[in-house]
């Protein structure tokens, strides 16, 4: 199985902890050049210092705020180095019913997610075909295949995000372009904390309860660990992973109903 990423290089947004961190890692495990992209360029120095590397890769950083679309840009314009792998993902936005919504907080998190993801393929796309070989893998969430109740705009904007990458993946796989949605479920990240304890203090039922609940709804009987879905979303990237294309890959340990 031909997983060689030498050579490659992979820009990983939110990749100073998390999930995002977890890919980086795997990533320069399969010989990528990395470069980390974060809002905290103090923590992104300390991660660069512990990706792994084999003594010829050339690991980075950028320091970007997904938040500021005009800074967002003007940045992503000025980068200068070909990425053959590129990896969206981004915070989700804090939970709440649909109805309750403002509407600025879905156009926020729209421009947060799919405006930063097209802003970038722009940019980094031309370079892929060039080269003739290119992986764009969207961290989105399971909620792409059952929405989950509370989190209003996040289901909303994820299912457009997973959208938006079925209808490119049919527009540059003839270029040696595949692009993926991996579907992250409950996994142990400062997210799902934020999560737990936000649905905590809306139902009255300890974090330590909600946990066991969600558990009890995981066939594998566990919460998945970053690691996990970063080798998920490493194997995507890798040459091995040419003909998988279009696809919404659950990390769930079969939570979704859905085929």
């Amino acid at each position: 199985m031909n997983l060689d990423l030498k050579g490659k290089n992979a820009f990983i947004g939110g990749s100073s902890k998390g999930i995002g961190w977890a890919s980086a890692v795997e990533l320069a495990l399969l010989g990528a050049n990395v470069t980390l992209v974060s809002r905290n360029e103090d923590v992104l120095r300390e991660k660069l210092n512990q990706l792994p590397n084999n003594g010829s890769q050339n690991h980075d950083y950028l320091v970007l705020d997904y938040c500021d679309l005009e800074i967002f840009r003007g940045k992503i314009n000025k980068v200068t180095k070909t990425y053959h792998i590129l990896v969206n993902n981004t915070g989700g936005p804090t939970g709440g019913n649909v109805l309750d919504e403002p509407t600025e907080k879905f156009e926020q998190v729209f421009r947060q997610h799919l405006e930063t993801s097209q802003i970038l393929a722009q940019k980094f796309v031309p370079d892929m075909q060039e080269e003739g070989f290119g992986r764009i893998v969207n961290i989105i969430s399971v909620s792409v295949k059952q929405p989950i109740i509370g989190l209003g705009v996040s289901n909303t904007i994820r299912y457009a995000v997973a959208s938006w990458a079925k209808t490119l993946s049919k527009e540059i796989a003839s270029s040696g372009i595949t692009i993926n949605n991996v579907l992250p479920g409950y996994t142990l990240t400062d997210r799902m904390e934020e999560v737990f304890n936000q649905k905590a203090k809306s139902t009255g039922v300890s974090k330590e309860g909600i946990t066991q609940e969600i558990i009890k709804s995981i066939p594998t009987g566990k919460i998945a660990l970053p690691e996990e879905v970063g080798a998920a979303v490493a194997f995507l990237c890798s040459p091995a992973a040419a003909s998988i294309n279009g696809i919404n890959l659950p990390v769930d340990g079969g939570m979704s109903m859905s085929l």
